[in-house]
């Protein structure tokens, strides 16, 4: 029996549908003594104390785990982690005895700024894309850029734009359209600096790695769909599913991923003097078997945790506290040899205007684990709250199985207006046939 003396209270940070995940997958953990969730939703409600404050109010949050003793704080989302939430805390005292899970302000740079994401690539020799990074001012210069690279056209804002700000032109025209509205505004400040990428051909997936800044665990892989509609098409969104593992993320590719680009990061932070503890999401592109960095992100990514989490096996409380002592190196991960697909439903309109506050229901004899995303209580009543509402992540022994079970539980929840994606894995099926 694990002492008393030893159990962590932990909190949270988000209210979405990865931050339910976190709060699902801890609060198996026999490590565990209280779980709080911040700002929550009615979802963590059910596993975790929600507490009412904003992400974005730091001293509430320093206040917070002073108060409650917290052991342990997983930020979910970017935003606190760009703006310096580590820095802030740790500049209280406050981080002496807690474990934080995060970058501080200088790591975030890798997600906060695509710019400086594209140069310490470079630095470190790190795989990825041909680019070059322009203001307003050089409009001119960037479209030259644009003359000399093969359609399509890769377009990304500089800064965080709600994992919406990367667009993909097919044409010059439209590329020269889309870069003028990306500097006039269409992304606010996150469009002051945009970055030009050559096109990389080939297919995407995501590789998670949890790191203490020299000792890592490898993750399970995971593919997100992004596109709105069936076929990849429509417009860019915060994500619609995700599917883990990727089948063609075989031990030779992973072999590649760890030694071209997960080494050479993690050394490219230490001898720059960066101290990162926490997750590092890779978004690649595998092309003809060889992995390239697309981007970084300096947390998990949603919905893919969703699929990523229900798949580990070990003791993910475990897994920080040893991130927190410097010992993961020590630490053995777990994978479920099942296959994990993830369900998003979305409210009618999205990812543009969509309503709120509609009314859910949801029948009983659901099999897969259901993560609130946008949802809400309204005098007692589920409603959405969100454009992302509900996710539906299922396990099955490959991905054919587990995307039946979804997708007949997905039918048990309903509202006015929802919508979800009906092909998810299946452009993944080729390679386990």
């Amino acid at each position: 029996m694990q002492s008393i003396y030893n159990m962590k209270r932990v909190l949270v940070l988000g209210s979405g549908g990865r931050e339910h995940a976190f709060v699902y997958a801890l609060s198996k953990s026999p490590l565990l003594d209280k779980l709080y969730c911040a700002p929550g939703n009615p979802g963590t409600a059910l596993l975790a104390e929600n507490v009412p404050l904003k992400i974005s109010d730091f001293k509430a949050i320093a206040s917070l785990i002073k108060d409650e003793n917290i052991d342990i704080v997983v930020v979910g989302p970017e935003n606190p982690l760009v703006d310096g939430l580590r820095d802030y805390l740790e500049e209280e005292g406050i981080l002496e005895r807690t474990i934080f899970v995060g970058p501080g302000r200088d790591g975030a740079q890798l997600e906060g700024s695509k710019e400086f994401a594209k140069e310490f690539m470079k630095r470190w020799s790190v795989p990825t894309a041909a680019y070059n990074t322009y203001s307003k001012e050089g409009i001119g210069d960037a479209f030259n850029f644009l003359e000399t690279l093969s359609p399509p056209y890769v377009l990304k804002a500089d800064g965080l734009a709600a994992g919406k700000g990367v667009v993909i032109p097919e044409t010059i025209e439209e590329a020269r359209r889309e870069l003028s509205e990306m500097m006039n505004g269409k992304f606010g400040k996150a469009g002051d600096r945009v970055v030009i990428e050559e096109f990389l051909k080939g297919i995407e997936l995501s590789v998670f790695v949890l790191t203490d800044g020299k000792n890592y665990l490898m993750l399970p892989s995971a593919k997100d769909y992004k596109r709105v509609g069936e076929g990849d098409k429509g417009a860019n969104t915060g994500g619609m599913g995700a599917v883990s593992p990727v089948p063609f993320a075989n031990d030779a590719f992973m072999k590649k991923v760890e030694e071209r680009i997960v080494k050479p990061t993690l050394k490219g932070l230490s001898e720059e003097g960066i101290n990162y503890c926490g997750f590092i999401f890779i978004g690649l592109m595998n092309c003809k078997g060889d992995p390239y960095v697309i981007e970084y992100n300096v947390r998990m990514g949603d919905p893919e945790t969703e699929a990523v989490l229900p798949r580990i096996k070990s003791d993910l409380l475990a897994h920080f506290i040893a991130m927190g002592e410097g010992k993961l190196n020590s630490e053995k991960i777990e994978i479920s040899e099942e296959s994990s697909l993830a369900v998003v439903t979305v409210s009618g309109g999205y990812p543009e205007d969509y309503r709120k506050g509609v009314a859910i229901s949801i029948e009983d004899g659901i099999s897969s684990t259901l993560f609130h995303s946008g949802t809400a209580l309204e005098n007692g009543a589920l409603v959405t709250s969100g454009g992302r509402v509900m996710v539906v992540s299922a396990l099955g022994g490959e991905i054919r199985s587990a995307s039946e079970k979804a997708y007949r539980d997905v039918k048990k929840i309903s509202f006015e207006g929802m919508y979800y994606r009906r092909d998810l894995g299946e452009d993944l099926l080729k390679y386990r046939d």
